[in-house]
């Protein structure tokens, strides 16, 4: 998570573990939310469901209709765009209303404003998701989907990518974080007493400045730790697996506006960002991160990894797993020269770890000790011809997300099960 560049350093508290950067609850940043707290005289907190660099999200009871709702209550310096991007990806009079990743993007049922002791929040309304994938992984000891499952929730994340971008909209921050699993539909039948007799109550954690002093205004007491309702990434099942793409802080239209700056973190960031930074980034940029958001479902590691994150490095996995770089990024590319000779081969670097190295030890191996399906030879083959062509250095070689639907894996194992969930719908 990126910190807002606004935060005020003058006051800082004890650190909570599993909560949204204290030091951000300030004028222009968060705003302090209680358990019990009611926005818009309807909807009534009773959890927390996480938090970013510019919003946090919450559980309520919509007392109107009854049933539980996500509200996610923006930072008063944030960027209202994001949803007025989700207002147009979900009208209802869009030609592609029935496009099937239509309903793979979270629905505003609501807006309002709230005024606090930090400023001005606006805040929308969405059905509430379980648990991220990235948190589903981070539930397990083995970090890993079933097979079937993760042939689904592949095939569902490139129909979503393959609508926004019908759309003519450019996510720009595609990762497991920011794909969740919807709530199982019989959640709403559960009263708050009965939620919390399941799901644990709150837990809360008293915040303390360093200077001993009390809390400035607008600082909430007490941090809250996210309600988990998900499930480890190994026990989830088929039927279980239907996705909500969110957090479009990031998207832009190409045709209305330039963006040349990638935020999505750097372990994924596409190279072109790195190397060709005059260049705008467009709709290609997306397949570089929904490639290794597609990894990452189908593997227990990422892709690319690095305990230190550097460009340099990171290029250097990129050398590592995909080959040497176009020539002209490949001679720009200063630290090179401590690192690789110059037809690729790693200097003092003996083995690195190649594509097949990383999917025998990510996917393959892991999954045979934990008893999990593995590929067989054909599925293997036909995931490694659509991947590596998502792995193209130069973005105008990448396929489009609707050729990327008519590839083999997809078409022969990664959209039928997709389809399944379907049929049981």
């Amino acid at each position: 998570m990126e910190t807002n560049k606004y935060f005020d350093t003058q006051v800082l508290y004890e650190p909570l573990e599993g909560v949204e950067r204290l030091e951000n609850y300030r004028p222009g940043g968060y705003h302090p939310i209680q358990i019990g707290d009611h926005f818009h005289d309807r909807y009534r907190v009773v959890h927390k469901l996480g938090h970013g660099s510019y919003s946090t999200a919450w559980l309520a009871r919509d007392e109107r209709f009854n049933k539980y709702v996500a509200v996610k209550v923006c930072t008063a310096d944030a960027n209202p765009k994001e949803v007025d991007t989700i207002s147009t990806l979900t009208r209802p009079d869009y030609p592609s209303v029935n496009h099937l990743g239509r309903m793979m993007v979270p629905s505003i049922l609501d807006r309002f404003t709230i005024h606090g002791p930090n400023g001005n929040h606006a805040c929308h309304v969405t059905a509430p998701g379980s648990v991220s994938l990235s948190g589903a992984k981070d539930g397990s000891w083995i970090r890993l989907f079933q097979l079937d499952v993760a042939r689904s929730l592949a095939a569902q994340l490139v129909l979503v990518v393959d609508y926004v971008h019908a759309q003519g909209i450019v996510h720009g921050d595609l990762h497991l974080g920011n794909t969740l699993l919807k709530v199982p539909s019989n959640i709403h039948q559960l009263s708050v007493k009965q939620l919390y007799e399941k799901y644990g109550e709150p837990e809360l954690d008293p915040i303390v400045c360093l200077d001993g002093k009390p809390l400035p205004a607008g600082v909430p007491s007490h941090g809250i730790m996210p309600i988990w309702l998900g499930k480890a990434s190994e026990e989830l099942t088929l039927s279980e697996t239907r996705i909500l793409l969110t957090d479009f802080g990031e998207a832009f239209s190409p045709s209305k506006e330039q963006k040349y700056e990638s935020r999505a973190p750097l372990v994924i960031r596409p190279p072109e960002a790195r190397f060709e930074p005059n260049d705008p980034l467009s709709f290609s940029s997306d397949i570089w991160t929904l490639a290794c958001t597609i990894w990452s479902i189908i593997a227990q590691r990422p892709l690319f990894e690095a305990f230190f994150v550097t460009e340099d490095y990171i290029t250097r996995e990129h050398v590592d797993t995909l080959g040497v770089l176009p020539p002209e990024w490949w001679g720009r590319w200063e630290a090179r020269r401590l690192i690789f000779t110059e037809d690729g081969k790693p200097i003092n670097r003996n083995p690195y770890r190649s594509w097949d190295d990383r999917f025998e030890d990510s996917v393959q191996k892991p999954r045979r000790e934990s008893d999990i399906s593995s590929f067989d030879a054909r599925e293997r083959d036909a995931f490694f011809d659509m991947l590596r062509l998502m792995f193209s250095f130069r973005p105008e070689n990448r396929p489009t997300s609707k050729q990327i639907l008519e590839s083999e894996w997809m078409q022969k194992w990664a959209l039928p099960e997709y389809g399944k969930t379907q049929d049981n719908a």
